[in-house]
């Protein structure tokens, strides 16, 4: 199994992180959480015009034609940026769910029984899905309630789930398995990110008169951080590589379960070498916090996804885990 990205696949990362530094994500962020889609939307045209927005779409249905592969590094890239909104929906789980979705920039988000009880922000989606693994529909007329969520760019809804169209033809196992893959590798691009951001600052930080980059104590924590994070990539490779197959949930499971728990290693390495400063959301640290933070309890708490990985390896513990 190959573990480094083919070079069509680099150049598909490196053009995402292009594109999201020239957009300014952090206002664009800052001006989501508010409600004002204006700026995001500008942006998700231009991922649409790259034909990130149906990168898992056959090329029949305008989309590129790729795989999970393809939909990680993107959702990577995602997750590095910071960027807000309905990605794992849009991008992983609603495109392998809905059997007629055709490549194009609508916004859709979606309830997942009983995992998201709530629709990410669902007032500012053109389209609002209710799925569980007996059905699914495209609901229509809903009302809406906002919750609060640790996350301000993380805009959650209660919605009226009793009505709406059904959507036949649908294959939840494999689509909710690709959002918690996405889920995985949106984590990672947060840890990264994170670290990057460690690194930088205590290099400029100075103590004693020196940065305090140059401390051992510092090095090993961020350290440590590297090595969990490059440990969640080869499960994350190895999930894309194995989904839809017989062990594609238990594979997606534990990646998100390395990504979220290098992610949060991070977060808490980051936030000290920071000090007070990564507290305040003006800190463009404070924004991959929040998100690290609530994601890791998203798509399948970790106490869910432990017991499906142990329920899978009880039942058939000859196939490790990554193995296509």
């Amino acid at each position: 199994m190959r573990f480094v990205l083919e070079p069509e696949q680099q150049d598909m990362a490196d053009t995402l992180r292009s594109v999201f530094a020239t957009a300014d994500v952090p206002d664009v962020a800052r001006a989501w959480a508010g409600g004002d889609a204006e700026g995001w939307r500008k942006l998700w045209q231009s991922l649409g015009d790259l034909g990130v927005t149906g990168v898992t779409l056959p090329e029949e249905r305008g989309g590129l034609g790729l795989g999970p592969v393809e939909l990680t590094v993107c959702l990577q890239e995602c997750g590095y940026a910071g960027l807000p909104g309905p990605l794992i929906e849009s991008l992983a789980l609603l495109p392998a769910l809905v059997p007629d979705l055709t490549a194009d920039t609508a916004v859709r988000t979606a309830v997942v029984a009983p995992h998201l009880p709530c629709a990410l922000d669902a007032d500012l989606a053109d389209e609002v899905y209710a799925c569980d693994p007996g059905s699914t529909r495209l609901l229509t007329g809903i009302s809406l309630r906002r919750r609060e969520s640790f996350d301000p760019a993380r805009r959650l809804f209660e919605v009226d789930a009793t009505g709406g169209r059904d959507v036949p033809g649908a294959d939840f196992e494999r689509a909710f398995d690709l959002a918690v893959l996405g889920c995985a590798a949106y984590l990672l691009g947060l840890g990264h990110r994170m670290l990057d951001l460690a690194t930088e600052h205590v290099k400029q930080r100075q103590q004693f008169g020196r940065p305090v980059g140059e401390f051992q104590a510092v090095k090993h924590h961020l350290a440590n951080a590297l090595l969990k994070l490059e440990f969640a990539r080869p499960l994350i490779r190895g999930a894309a590589l194995s989904a839809g197959g017989p062990h594609g949930g238990r594979d997606a499971s534990a990646a998100k379960l390395a990504a979220a728990d290098a992610a949060h290693l991070t977060a808490r390495a980051a936030l000290q070498v920071h000090g007070a400063i990564g507290y305040t959301a003006e800190h463009d640290l404070h924004r991959y916090l929040t998100k690290t933070t609530a994601l890791r309890q998203s798509w399948g708490t970790p106490t869910w996804h432990h017991r499906r990985v142990a329920k899978s390896l009880a039942t058939d513990p000859k196939t490790p885990i990554g193995t296509t």
